[in-house]
């Protein structure tokens, strides 16, 4: 099993007593369906370990979860701030209208006007509005993930489908003006999540 094949469920942040529990960030948007979880793949040293799981328990982002084999402080050590994964066919299927944040990444962003743009790099989750990034003539644009812009996703043909504002590639263009602000997060605003986007999010 490798990254290609998987999807990022989130991170592990810290230990949680002496007995081997670790405390996971989950960066999805629904965490209690990972509730039943029995496993679940860490990034160690760059390669995907498979994990069973004994317990889990669930507060809003965050678990506590105990991992079959790590029974010490010193075991659990180890795992700290390591990815967690799972696979891609873990994950419901979804129609045109909505997706997952991840499976966008590389896709072509088409304008019912201006007809194709530029390439989806990225995709980041903010508290107010998640913001996907294109790159478009060599700058960053960033495009609110709305359903009265994002319209359709073609997974076929890996494009996006988008109904730009008007004006807002000017906004980017424009030599003088001030460049927008980057938006910035700490790990739990990863962009390779299993987030989605449905279109009654406006």
């Amino acid at each position: 099993m490798t990254k290609d094949n998987c999807y990022q469920l989130g991170k592990i942040t810290k230990t949680h007593g002496v007995q081997g529990e670790l405390v996971f960030f989950l960066d999805v948007d629904a965490p209690r369906e990972y509730e039943e979880l029995e496993s679940v793949l860490i990034e160690v040293r760059g390669e995907l370990v498979p994990y069973f799981i004994e317990s889990i328990s669930i507060n809003r982002d965050r678990a506590i979860v105990a991992l079959e084999d790590v029974e010490t402080i010193e075991a659990a050590q180890k795992l700290v701030n390591c990815d967690l994964y799972l696979p891609l066919e873990n994950l419901d299927p979804l129609d045109e209208s909505a997706f997952y944040f991840h499976e966008i990444i590389g896709f072509r962003v088409r304008d019912e006007q201006a007809g194709e743009l530029g390439t989806v790099k990225a995709v980041y989750a903010m508290a107010v509005q998640d913001l996907i990034a294109m790159e478009y003539q060599g700058r960053e644009v960033l495009i609110p993930s709305n359903s009265s812009i994002v319209k359709t996703v073609d997974r076929t043909e890996k494009v996006l489908n988008v109904a730009l504002p008007e004006g807002l590639l000017d906004v980017y263009m424009d030599e003088d003006a001030d460049k927008p602000d980057q938006p910035h997060g700490d790990e739990e605003d990863a962009d390779e999540s299993d987030e989605t986007r449905f279109p009654d999010e406006d």
